[in-house]
């Protein structure tokens, strides 16, 4: 872990892979600092915003203190499951990347524990992996204009269900119906990073 100042009032800690980011992420996020305001997992950081009243010495002594678990997020709170219509745009060209049959993606999908590991690119997107990487697949060459709302797709070691109808470039291999994000609720984004996972094919 690289611990770097990011602006008076945070710090940003670099870590060498995802499952690092992950592993660490857990355990702070379940034991806060009292006096840090946010804590945002990436790809490869996670950032601790804090307020004026906590010494920046005093979080990053937090950061580097709080152990890593190691228990692969079995311990994991929240739990979301969605039910999918697996008849995407790009199912074919997914099994043919992957060398099998579609019943075999579908399968490859459905049986899988995915994790939320960090949110972006929309509100309410959730970027999602699984150990072994089971369905990993490139983005599309081509990205579409217009992906619609729920579409769910695979792109790298990620999978993800879009939110909002948007401009994307992710392999979709179906589509769901529970809304991601939405502003009534008192917490908009359906998946948190941290969030476990379950998709389930419709009948």
């Amino acid at each position: 872990m690289r611990i770097l100042p990011f602006g008076s009032h945070a710090l940003l800690a670099e870590f060498g892979t995802l499952a690092e980011v992950l592993a660490h992420y857990r355990p702070l996020a379940a034991a806060p600092l009292p006096g840090v305001v946010d804590l945002v997992p990436a790809a490869r950081t996670i950032l601790a915003s804090f307020d004026a009243s906590v010494p920046a010495a005093e979080v990053r002594h937090w950061l580097q203190a709080t152990a890593p678990d190691d228990d692969g997020g079995e311990t994991a709170g929240a739990q979301v499951t969605l039910e999918v219509d697996y008849t995407g745009e790009d199912l074919p060209e997914v099994a043919r990347l992957l060398g099998v049959d579609e019943r075999e993606v579908v399968r490859r999908h459905t049986s899988s524990r995915w994790t939320a590991a960090f949110t972006g690119f929309a509100p309410g997107f959730a970027y999602l992996v699984a150990p072994g990487n089971p369905l990993q697949v490139p983005r599309r060459e081509v990205p579409r204009p217009r992906v619609p709302a729920g579409s769910v797709g695979l792109a790298g070691e990620f999978s993800g269900v879009y939110p909002g109808a948007s401009p994307g470039g992710w392999q979709l291999i179906g589509r769901t119906g529970a809304r991601l994000w939405d502003p009534s609720r008192e917490q908009p984004a359906l998946i948190l990073p941290g969030t476990v996972v379950r998709f389930t094919e419709a009948r």
